[in-house]
C-alpha cells in the first residue's frame, strides 16, 4: 500500500510516497512560490509526480502544514506563512487533487513520524520540539496526534518564556503580535539574534555552535543561555504533559551539546523529584515531517 505525504514548508513543498514499511518509494521537491494560487498548483504537480514515480494513482494524501484549521471557520490560521491564513486550504487542496485529504500541523506530523517508527518508537506520550527558523511543538499520545478541542495542541512556540530574568523581560515582539513568545527565544533565529545582540555580529546557528565548540567565550555564553531557556520551556511541557520522550527537530537539533546541557535544567525546573524523560534527536531528521504526513492515513484505510 502506498501513501503520500506532503510537507508544505515556507520555502519548499515536498511530496513523498511511502510503502507499508515506511520506506520511501519516491520523493519530489519544488520551491514554494509564496502565493496561494501558485502553491496549490505546485502541490498538484508534486503529488502527480510522486504518484508517477511510485507507479500508483489515487493514493491517500496527508499534509503537514504550518498553523492549523480553525474548527469555527474551517479556514487556516496561525501560519507563519501568513498568506495562508484565512484561506479554505483543505477544501482547495481537495479540489486541486480530486480526492479527500488529511491535514495536520507540521509539528504534529514530525512528532507522529518519530513516535511511530523513529526515535520515540514505542513511547506512549511524545513531545516533538521543532527548533528551526521558528519554534513548533507536536504532541502524540498512543500513536495519535493530539490536536485538542481547539486544534491548538502543541502550539508551544507562542507561549511565553517561563521564569524570565529581569533582562529577559524586555519585550521581544513576535510575528504573531505578542511579546516574548518562545519562538523569539529558542528558535534558531532567536539563537542567532542573541549572539548578534551580544557581539554585534550576525552568524548562522551552526557557525555559533562551532565557535562555542572551539572555545569562544561569547558563543559559549549564548549557547548556555539558549540551553537554559530551552530547559525552562521544556519543564513546563513536562509539568503539563509529562512525556516519555522529547524529540528535537529543526536546525538546532544538530547541536549535540544540547543533549547534555538541557536535561539537568529540565530536571531542576520541573515540579518533580525525578526526571526520566528521554531527550533525543529525531531519527529521520528533516524527513520526519513528510513521513508523518503520510502516516496520517493508517494502513487499514
Amino acid at each position: 500500500m502506498i501513501r503520500i505525504g506532503v510537507d508544505f514548508g515556507g520555502t519548499k513543498i515536498e511530496a513523498a510516497a511511502l510503502d507499508a514499511r515506511g520506506q520511501f518509494v519516491s520523493r519530489v521537491r519544488k520551491p514554494n512560490p509564496g502565493d496561494y494560487a501558485g502553491a496549490l498548483e505546485v502541490v498538484r504537480e508534486v503529488v502527480a509526480e510522486a504518484e508517477l514515480q511510485a507507479g500508483v494513482s489515487g493514493a491517500t494524501v496527508g499534509f503537514g502544514v504550518p498553523g492549523s484549521l480553525s474548527p469555527k471557520t474551517g479556514r487556516m490560521r496561525n501560519a507563519n506563512s501568513v498568506w495562508l491564513n484565512g484561506q479554505p486550504f483543505q477544501e482547495d487542496l481537495e479540489r486541486a487533487l480530486g480526492r479527500a485529504i488529511r491535514l495536520e500541523n507540521d509539528a504534529n506530523c514530525f512528532a507522529l513520524s518519530e513516535a511511530i517508527d523513529g526515535a520515540a518508537k514505542g513511547a506512549s506520550v511524545v513531545f516533538g520540539a521543532i527548533l528551526g527558523t521558528g519554534c513548533g511543538g507536536g504532541v502524540v499520545v498512543r500513536g495519535h496526534t493530539a490536536e485538542g478541542a481547539n486544534r491548538i495542541g502543541g502550539e508551544w512556540g507562542h507561549t511565553p518564556l517561563p521564569w524570565p530574568s529581569a533582562e529577559e523581560r524586555a519585550a521581544h515582539t513576535c510575528w504573531c503580535g505578542r511579546s516574548n513568545c518562545l519562538e523569539t527565544w529558542i528558535s534558531g533565529t532567536g539563537f542567532g539574534e542573541d549572539y548578534r545582540r551580544a557581539t554585534g555580529e550576525a552568524l548562522t546557528g551552526e557557525a555559533i555552535t562551532e565557535r562555542a565548540a572551539a572555545g569562544e567565550a561569547a558563543a559559549s555564553a549564548v549557547l548556555a543561555r539558549y540551553a537554559d531557556r530551552l530547559g525552562r520551556a521544556l519543564a513546563v511541557i513536562c509539568d503539563i504533559l509529562d512525556p516519555d520522550v522529547i524529540v528535537f527537530g529543526g536546525g538546532m537539533s544538530n547541536t549535540q551539546a544540547l543533549y547534555q546541557l538541557v536535561p539537568p535544567i529540565v530536571a531542576r525546573c520541573a515540579f518533580s523529584d525525578v526526571f526520566v524523560t528521554r531527550i533525543v534527536p529525531a531519527k529521520f531528521g528533516d524527513s520526519s515531517g513528510v513521513r508523518g504526513a503520510a502516516w496520517l492515513w493508517p494502513l487499514e484505510t
